[in-house]
Order: structure tokens, then sequence, then C-alpha cells
């Protein structure tokens, strides 16, 4: 594909005028001084004896006619370098040694030049993305005209799959019967089970034992393979479920109905109801935009996807979100009234959040923080000023740099790759890194422009030296996904983004980084006047005397006049400017098409857009909104408990999961297993298959799976303790109890009985192991955002805690006071309610170092290092009372 030229009248004329100086300068220089004064050594210079004698006149002219020549060769091997790198497209120019000034003026008079006789500028597109790290990263000039860009087709390949099918009856599929089908042999199971082992399948589970398959898993299949699916290499197995889901039922997001096996497997005839979708999918058309900004149309929402498309697949900013999101839920439990828990979130807000949970990459946005802080520092331990990053490539194995220029000496544990053009840091490395306060943050403008098939493509807003220009029908979409990144992640110290033509909304994420402004005019003066050079502003990051990082996103087009201003601005800045519309003069230009891709020509990238629609972003404003409410609400109803005997199966969730009273499940079942009846236990009044499905997998399952799944679960758990009822719902049996609902009877109990409260509280809060559900794997409880349990569970232990911290103070028995606050800090240890009765607890001891020792570690980095923020006024206030002293002990500790 090639991308037009914008060639305007005013590009002509400052071409010809170019010209006309590139002529004078490379060939009227050396014709002048020829005629004039000479060859530029002249026979003074040449005489032995000119170093024992007298310098006269003739012998300082030759020196100077010297010097002259010397800057009109400089000068000629910086033309001849741009000219060959506009003409052949070899990318990023080399660099003249001791040439930055006159270098750069010949890259803008061949640019200009160039313009009058190529479509455009001197960029040629890298090698696909494909791949983690390409053998030849990209290189782009900073050039000013549109660029041409060459796409190279590449034959499709493809690969033999086999999707595998649901039970019949009792007779499941084995590898096998599946070789002996599609190899013409069982005996050459063994060669699937190689090309399948270790392999994620769409269910999230893997294939360890060759006689463990489940239904809906794609199996990889020889070369000769017959009756099997032929799909492309790079297709995740989720799609081709979706795609091939053979004799299956019809897939979806959640399951279209309760399918025959799990009713035969739970015994009941009735037939099963029609699913229903996925709740919140698809059940909102997709909202205009603004009107401030020039592109944004109804096709933003794209068919109506749902939450979980755009907000999980943005990782690094769901992590940045909810870290953000965390600072916020610790401020409303400094307000939180006894007997209230903090407002959850409801509706899209909620489902946001779910969203948010499932996408979120802590341990990618920790190697960005982490290494990148690192890397700052060792160069600045160097003397050397930190290279330009123009793009980054995150995957689960690698963190690559690309840089430009190339430099083959990259500070361990960074490594050299590609001559010098990719510092790199792999996974391990980086996991092994322990995090420095003292290191700055060289590249905040690193943001995520989408993914490929190997992982996250970041581009650096400061890299371009210019401006960048978004172009698409979804322009509004893909700045709003920059700002909600660059407003939270972790690689940035001090930070402004200025928003034009966005409204109010979006600063309730970041009220103290993002500000927003009806026209560009409002702060063209502003940026005028802060203007900064990069290589200062590098230096001083690493430094330790950083400027604060701005960068302006306007989804309003500039006027003739604006545009002129941003686009000079821009290149003597090292601020980000990205602007919609059709601008003139843009270094980058970001193009966002209607399949949701985005394209940088110049850099060669095309990559899946990370985009967030009206919708979207407007379900992350009321979730923070909603976290910002300090008022509080009720918590759930205690349903009475009427036997407090031992049940026969009890499901523990105050700590670890932990499942007594049936018998062990294989390995990699349990996991799934022990959340569905995590869900029906916290759910008494029971849960639709259907609904159920949707909960376990928020990204969808084809109905088979589920379906298998659940009778799987039934045969484990036995029909007396699973039910269904007429309406197909699912609940567990009256045998069957959680600790938590434990907890709250004997915490009812002790309201009404006076003189067994005290015991019956330190019953309720001896069952508290640590935090809810600790240990959970990743992606899985992401439906505790919506659900009541999360919020009633650390409001309840929390109460309780502090009820009976008093009664003990009371009655003067510090010592169990202390306990009962550290048994509920277990699971609640970001209230700092609980950490005030601590205080208090302690102090009533008398132990001085007892005290110490608390407050060291109420106001230790690792305390609310996951959150971030400060202590409470209340908190502070107490602990000066308490301890006078620790305001110096704390200065000492960070000073050390």
């Amino acid at each position: 594909m090639r991308i037009p030229a914008r060639r305007t009248v005013g590009d002509v004329f400052a071409g010809l005028g170019a010209l006309v100086v590139l002529v004078a300068l490379v060939g009227g220089v050396p014709y002048a001084l020829l005629s004039f004064v000479g060859p530029p050594i002249a026979a003074e210079l040449l005489d032995v004896d000119l170093l024992f004698n007298q310098v006269g006149p003739s012998t300082i002219v030759a020196v100077l006619v010297l010097l002259v020549w010397l800057a009109w060769l400089q000068l000629f091997a910086c033309v001849v370098v741009e000219v060959y790198a506009g003409v052949r497209r070899v990318g990023m120019p080399a660099r003249v040694p001791l040439s930055s000034g006159t270098q750069a003026l010949a890259n803008r008079l061949v640019s200009a030049v160039l313009l009058l006789f190529t479509a455009g500028a001197v960029a040629v597109p890298i090698a696909r993305l494909g791949t983690p790290a390409p053998a030849a990263p990209p290189m782009t000039a900073v050039a000013y005209s549109a660029p041409v860009v060459e796409q190279v087709l590449e034959t499709q390949r493809t690969k033999k799959v086999y999707v595998v099918q649901p039970p019949h009856g009792r007779h499941h599929e084995s590898l096998w019967e599946i070789a002996e089908k599609c190899l013409g042999d069982g005996r050459r199971y063994p060669e699937i089970f190689r090309l399948n082992q270790h392999k994620e399948q769409p269910d999230g589970a893997r294939l360890r034992m060759a006689d463990l398959i489940r239904p809906g898993w794609v199996l990889d299949m020889p070369d000769d393979a017959r009756n099997v699916h032929a799909v492309p290499v790079t297709q995740a197995r989720a799609q081709t479920l979706r795609e091939h889901p053979g004799k299956a039922a019809t897939t979806g997001r959640v399951a279209d109905k309760a399918e025959q096996t799990v009713k035969e497997e739970l015994g009941k005839r009735q037939r099963g109801q029609e699913g229903e979708s996925r709740r919140g999918a698809g059940d909102t058309k997709a909202e205009p935009g603004t009107g401030r900004a020039t592109d944004e149309s109804r096709a933003a929402d794209q068919g109506g996807l749902d939450l979980v498309d755009y907000l999980a697949g943005a990782s690094l900013a769901a992590a940045g979100l909810l870290a953000a999101l965390g600072r916020r839920r610790r401020e409303q439990l400094w307000r939180r009234a006894f007997g209230r828990r903090v407002v959850r979130p409801r509706d899209d807000a909620a489902s946001a959040e779910v969203a948010l949970r499932l996408g979120a990459d802590a341990p990618g946005t920790r190697i960005l923080d982490v290494g990148l802080r690192l890397l700052g520092t060792e160069l600045a331990a160097q003397g050397r000023t930190p290279p330009i990053v123009y793009a980054a490539h995150l995957s689960a194995r690698n963190l690559d740099l690309w840089i430009h220029p190339p430099d083959g000496d990259a500070p361990a544990p960074w490594t050299v790759q590609d001559g010098g053009q990719v510092w790199r840091l792999h996974a391990h490395e980086g996991r092994l890194l322990t995090e420095s306060p003292q290191g700055g943050a060289p590249y905040p403008g690193l943001v995520s422009l989408g993914t490929d098939a190997g992982g996250r493509v970041l581009v650096d807003l400061e890299a371009a030296q210019g401006l960048i220009n978004i172009r698409g029908r979804q322009t509004t979409a893909a700045l709003a996904a920059l700002a909600v990144e660059l407003a939270t992640n972790r690689w940035s110290d001090r930070m402004r983004i200025t928003l034009v033509g966005f409204g109010e909304e979006l600063t309730a994420i970041a009220p103290d980084r993002v500000r927003a402004v009806g026209g560009l005019a409002e702060v063209l003066p502003e940026l005028e006047a802060t203007a900064a050079p990069r290589q200062q502003v590098l230096t001083g990051r690493v430094t330790g005397s950083p400027r604060v990082a701005h960068y302006l996103l306007s989804s309003v087009t500039p006027t003739h006049d604006e545009a002129r201003r941003l686009a000079l601005l821009a290149r003597r800045d090292t601020a980000g400017y990205v602007v919609a519309g059709d601008v003139p003069h843009a270094t980058w230009t970001l193009e966002i098409t209607d399949d949701g891709k985005a394209k940088i020509a110049e850099l060669g990238f095309e990559v899946t857009a990370q985009l967030l629609p009206r919708r979207h972003y407007q379900a992350l404003v009321d979730l923070f909104r909603t976290a910002g409410r300090h008022d509080g609400e009720p918590m759930s109803q205690v349903r009475p408990l009427e036997d407090l005997h031992p049940p026969e199966v009890e499901i523990r969730l105050l700590g670890p999961v932990e499942i007594s009273g049936l018998d062990p499940l294989e390995e990699g079942r349990m996991g799934l297993a022990a959340e569905m009846l995590v869900y029906l236990a916290t759910h008494p009044g029971g849960v639709h298959p259907a609904v159920l499905g949707g909960v376990l997998w928020p990204r969808g399952v084809q109905a088979m799976v589920r379906d298998a799944t659940i009778a799987r679960v039934a045969d484990w758990v036995g029909p007396e303790h699973l039910l269904v009822d007429d309406a197909g719902r699912l609940s567990l049996g009256p045998r069957v109890r959680t600790d938590w609902t434990l907890f709250r009877e004997l915490v009812r109990r002790a309201e009404r009985d006076p003189t067994a409260r005290i015991l019956l509280l330190e019953k309720a809060l001896g069952l508290v192991r640590g935090p809810l559900l600790s240990g959970r794997p990743h992606g899985r409880y992401a439906w505790l955002a919506a659900d009541d349990l999360e919020y009633d569970v650390s409001a309840g232990v929390a109460d309780a805690a502090r009820r009976l911290c008093e009664m003990r103070l009371e009655q003067g028995a510090p010592e169990a006071a202390v306990s009962a606050v550290r048994a509920a800090l277990l699971l609640a240890a970001d209230d700092e309610a609980l950490w005030r009765d601590l205080l208090r607890a302690t102090h009533a001891t008398g132990d001085p170092a007892r005290l110490h020792a608390v407050v060291d570690a109420l106001t230790g980095p690792p305390r609310f290092g996951a959150y971030g923020g400060g202590l409470a006024p209340e908190t502070e206030a107490l602990i000066d009372e308490l301890l006078p002293t620790w305001r110096i002990h704390v200065v000492r500790e960070s000073t050390a």
C-alpha cells in the first residue's frame, strides 16, 4: 500500500529554495574558495620551518582557509549521508561524528529537496512485528514530509488442528482414538501428545498427561492428518474453537443453552432453557462522540463489543488503572463508617473493573518500570545520556527497546541485539530486579500503540521530535486509550497531560495529572514558554533534576496558524504532541483504520490498535467516581444459620481456598472446580448454567466445555451436594457451608448475646487465615469486582476486630486487643482504621519497642507499595500523639 504524499505550494517553494541553498553550499562554496583563495592546504602550511619561525598574517589566513574547507567537507559528508538515506530508503541515516547541528541542517534541506522529486520522506518500514525481536529493528528518519510505505505480502501458512468433541454419554475421546481416526494408526498418539504438550488450551488448561484431554481443546496435528481443520499458523486456539466447533452446539461468548449432558449428570428431566448472552455484551449501542472531535463516529464501538474486548486487552493500562483505583479505595476506607462498606461499582462500571482484573499485566508494568529506571541509573553512573528509544516491544519473554542511533554498549542486565539496534531485558532477569526509588524514569512517554502476534508494541511520543498526526474515524477512542495509560503508568514520575476537545470526564481518573481544555489557543502560549531541548531533559531525568513530562492530546483539528506553531514547537521541545485531523508538517502519522488497526507508516508499524471507545471510558469514569464516594452503603443481609455443627463439605474463603470433605481432584482441574463451588456457595439462591459460564469464563467459552465442566464437578461433589431446581438453576445443598457464612453467624449471635460476645467474636476472627481467596491464579475470580462478597468480607472482618479490640481495651487486656486487630489485618491490611486500633492497643501494652515496630511497619515503603499514596491524616495525627519522635526516625532511615 502506498500512502499519497501531501505536497502543497509552500512545500514546492521550500524545496526550490532548499535546492538553491544546497547547490550554493555544495558547489558554490568550493568554487569560490578555489577561485579566490586557492587549494585547501596552502604552501605556507607545508613548510617545516613554520614550527620554528614567527607566524605571519599569510599563515593565519592559510589556517582559516583550511578550517573553512574542513567545515565544507563536514557539510558535504552530511549531505551525502542524508541523500543516500533518502534515495535508497535505508531508514535512519548514519550519524556523522561531531556534526549534530550540521547534519540537522542537511536533513532539512535534503528532505525539502526530495519532496520535489519523490512522493514522500526517507523512511522505510521495518520487518514484520510478528516476533518479539525483529531481525532488523525499525529505523526512522526525522523528516517532515509524507513517507512512502511499502507493504510486504507474505503467503499465509497453515497448520492442521483437531477439535476434541464432547462426550457421548460416558464415552470421552482419547488421543489413541483421535490418532486412529485422523492418522490411521492409534499407536501414533505420542506424536499428537508431543505436538501439544504444555500448550495452553482455550479453557486455560494445558496438556500434561496423554490420557487426560478435555472437550473443546484444539490439538495441533501432524501434516498427514485427515478429518481435521486447516487454519492459519498464527490463529489463536480460542478463535479456532469458535470457527470450527465440530459437532458442538453453537459457540458464543457464553453458552446458549444448558446441554443435555448436564441434565443427565444431574439426574433431572427438565429441558434446558435458552441461555442468555453474556451480561453486558451488546446491550448498548455505541454512543456518538462528544461533538468536539472531528473524526469520531458511532463506528467507534465496533458493533457493540463488550467491555472485556477493549479493557482486558489493554493489559498495561489495566494494571495502571487498578493501581490508581486501589489508591482511591484506600481513601474510601479512611472514611468508612462502622457497620457500612465502601460503595461498590455496578452495571458498566462493575463490568469495567472485571475486565481490568482479567487483563491487568502487573508483572509487565513492573519490568517496564524497574528495568527502565535501572537503565537510567546505570547510564547516569557512567556519565552517559540515555539513547533515543522510539519504540519498545514487551512479550512474555523479553522487553526490547528499539534505539537510535545503534549503540553496542548496553549496561547489564540489558543485552545488545542486532548490532546495537535493540537493547533487550530478558523477563527472567527483570523479575529478579529489586525496586529502587532513587532511579528516575527516563522514558515516561512510552505508551501502548497496540498488540501484534508476539506481544505489545509501545512507542515513545517524545521520540518523534515533532508532531504526531492521528487520523481515522476512531481517533477519539485511540487518544482516550493513550491518555488513560499515560495518566496511570508506573514507568513515569511527574507528568502533565493536556486533553483538548474531550470534556472533563477523563480528569476524574487522574486529576493530579490530567487537565482538559476547550481549544489549543488556551495552552499554546504556555507550551511555547516552557519548551526544553530533548538531551537536557533526558539527562535531567536520570541525574535527579527531572523536568515535568508534558503530553498534549488533541481531538480537535488545529487552525493553520495553530498547526504552524505546534510544528515549530514540537521540533524544539521534548514534549509529545498528538493532534487529530489532516495536519501538515507531521513527523509521524498514526492511522486508525476502520477494522481496528493502528499504522505508523514512518516506522512500518501495523498492529491491532488499543482503543477506548466512549462507552468504555465512560464506564471507567463511573468506576472512579464510585471509588470517590465516601458515604458508604449497607452490607448485605445475613441469613440466620441454625446449625453450627461441622458440615459434610466446608469451603474456606477467609484465606487460601480450601475445600474439605471431598476426594482429591486430578491435577489441573481443581482451580476451576473450586471457583465454581465458591461462586455457588456465595450465591445460595441458585445460578443458571448460562450465567455460571459467563462468570467463570468472562472471555467466552463453548457450551460443551462449560457443560462438561459442570458435569465433572457434579460427579465430584455428588448429587446430594449439587442441586438443580425446576428452572435449571444450580445450587449447593444444605450440608455444604463456607467459613464466611459461619463468621457472619457468629458475629450475628455476638450482637444478640452480650454475655458471650467476646468469646463469639474471638471464635469468628479465628476463622481468618489471610486475604480473601489468597493465592488465586491470575485471571480467575475476576467476578469479585462485581459482587458483594469482597466488600462485605473486608468490612465485616474489620468491624468485628474493632469491636473486640475496644472491648478488650476496656477490660484492660491490651495483648488480647492486639491479637484481635492483627487477626483482621491478615485479611484487611489496607484498612487504616485497623492500624490505628493496633497503634492504640500496642501503646496500651507500655512497650515502646513494639510501638516503634508497628509505626515502622505502617510507614515503611512496602506497606502500601501496591497502591502507593500516603497515610490518612487521622493516622499521622495519632502517631504524632503516641510517638512524637517518629518523623525523626523516618527521616534518618530515608537519608541513611
